[in-house]
């Protein structure tokens, strides 16, 4: 069987694993966001915070708790770090420097998880589990009752109430994430992950000097880490490390769960919407994308091009061979697709076109399917853009889902998709106008602009992946990217919010004969396309800088 065939025969069976978790996981998220039940764990917790889970918020109450939360947990993971010295089972690992311990809580809590350490090399135990772990859970929690903020801002009316975010909180931590965790944790085990809490070993000679392996909670970090979207690996090699991710089994099961979620969420907007046509709508305008990128970067990487391609079978340069062109290509696109940053393969040495694949669907926004709650709105906020490019060219204020789209919603729609271009673009031009970023990088010319601009877009996007070309860990990228995290993530919240409350306000609006159908083929073609042109209006320059001048090259 030639590789291409098993590429594609690998492929046929994720669409069909996803297919046959996409209706029984969308409903009944569905129902976990629409119950009045609490659980008496849930009501544990609600009692230790002090919080009441009956009570509706405005947005500006919820947005307050995104915040607040957020800020503490900021706090807290970084305060963990600054103290790890002190504490058990650090494994002898001394305390984080201030400007990395920043960049890490920041990254973790961003749901970027942007790593410039050795995981191996510098996190304990207890920061590893405690800290890190903990996060990948609550900043996935946090992205999803954002975007069931917004879904409800569509389906009520006359009333500027979104839920209550603790609740949202919680529930999606206890009832959702904790859950299939558990499960996909035995399966990783099963498949070869390791989980212990061991020590550091020497397990033999390696170059002249003493290799050393520590273990850890490694298969339920790993799982979280791609259930939630987050991408921080135990291990610097991340889900390239044979620990994270043994064999081909364990790589499609992963990216099974990259990729879970954020579908199955299209079907509990349309769920909870009352037009499940709406939600397959947007499923499928997020499937045309992925399906689209993955075959697009399969095509990439197999073509040969000279002997050594030949004899490779394509390009595997940075690719692990157990894992081989199609099972890397794969899981590139779905963790640059979606906000979650684990890699298994050195995006660095892909073609230079493969590289370029990689950054787009980043700066796509991470929509297709994106990442946990943020793909949904994110998507959501595009579908209100093509629904007002749509009535500007037939003459009819725009409608969505019986909301009126007027100015206020346009302004903050417009407000969420400059917010991230600008981060990325504007960090991008300074580090490469000042002298010292550049000497971060490892290579020169295309390629070496391709590294900065890849790792903005990474951190803006809440995405978590590198060239690794890069230097990183220096005080200005720490401080910047980690700037850059938190704004490209926490901004775009509050205008998404915003509009969730203006939306929930207003009474529906009729369906005429006038109204464009927003459940049909043509606008879901229509919202590609706006996608596309949006993404590529604004970063087509920057793009042909670097990938796309490196790969006309080559």
């Amino acid at each position: 069987m030639s590789s291409q065939v098993a590429g594609l025969l690998q492929l046929i069976a994720l669409i069909a694993a996803l297919a046959l978790a996409y209706r029984p996981l969308g409903d009944y998220m569905a129902r976990v966001y629409s119950s009045e039940k609490n659980y008496r764990p849930e009501k544990w917790i609600y009692k230790a915070i002090g919080a009441n889970p009956a009570a509706e918020m405005r947005w500006p109450a919820y947005l307050r708790g995104v915040l607040a939360f957020s800020a503490v947990s900021v706090l807290f993971l970084y305060l963990m770090q600054r103290v790890q010295g002190s504490l058990p089972g650090s494994l002898g690992f001394s305390s984080i420097d201030p400007d990395q311990a920043f960049n890490t809580a920041a990254s973790f809590v961003a749901n970027t998880n942007w790593q410039s350490y050795y995981g191996e090399q510098a996190m304990g135990h207890v920061v590893q589990t405690g800290g890190l772990a903990v996060q990948n859970f609550l900043s996935a929690a946090v992205g999803m009752a954002v975007a069931v903020a917004l879904v409800r801002g569509f389906a009520r009316s006359r009333t500027g109430e979104l839920g209550n975010f603790w609740a949202d909180l919680v529930r999606g931590t206890v009832r959702i994430l904790i859950p299939i965790s558990v499960i996909g944790a035995i399966v990783l085990v099963a498949c070869g992950a390791i989980q212990n809490f061991s020590g550091i070993h020497q397990v033999g000679q390696f170059m002249g000097g003493t290799q050393e392996w520590n273990g850890g909670g490694v298969a339920s970090q790993e799982v979280i880490k791609e259930l939630g979207t987050n991408g921080g690996g135990y291990f610097n090699a991340n889900s390239a490390h044979p620990f994270e991710n043994p064999n081909p089994l364990s790589n499609l099961f992963e990216i099974f769960l990259i990729l879970l979620i954020p579908f199955a969420l299209t079907r509990t907007f349309g769920r909870m919407v009352g037009s499940l046509k709406q939600g397959y709508a947007i499923l499928g305008a997020m499937a045309v994308i992925w399906i689209g990128f993955t075959a697009l970067m399969m095509w990439t990487e197999f073509a040969h091009r000279g002997p050594a391609f030949e004899i490779a079978g394509g390009a595997m340069e940075g690719k692990e061979t157990r894992f081989g062109i199609a099972g890397s290509s794969m899981f590139a696109v779905a963790t640059t697709l979606t906000s979650t940053g684990a890699v298994n393969s050195f995006h660095s040495s892909y073609t230079g076109f493969g590289g370029g694949i990689t950054m787009l669907g980043m700066q796509l926004g991470e929509i297709a399917p994106g990442g946990v709650g943020s793909g949904l709105y994110g998507m959501l906020i595009m579908a209100i853009i093509a629904v007002f490019i749509a009535g500007l060219m037939v003459g009819r204020t725009p409608e969505y889902l019986g909301k009126k789209i007027g100015t206020r919603q346009i302004k903050l729609a417009a407000c969420y998709i400059l917010v991230t271009p600008a981060l990325v673009l504007g960090f991008t031009a300074v580090a490469m106008a000042l002298p010292t970023p550049a000497d971060s990088m490892t290579n020169s010319g295309a390629h070496g602009f391709s590294e900065i601009l890849y790792a903005y877009t990474s951190g803006a996007n809440n995405n978590g992946s590198a060239f690794a070309g890069l230097n990183a860990d220096t005080q200005w990228f720490n401080t910047t990217i980690g700037i850059a995290m938190l704004l490209g993530r926490f901004l775009p919240m509050v205008f998404v919010l915003a509009l969730a409350g203006s939306l929930a306000e207003q009474k529906p609006v009729p369906e005429t004969a006038g109204t464009l159908r927003t459940d049909k083929p043509l606008y879901a073609g229509l919202l590609v396309g706006t996608i596309l042109i949006i993404t590529g209006l604004t970063y087509f320059p920057a793009l042909a800088l670097g990938p796309l001048a490196e790969g006309l090259a080559s």
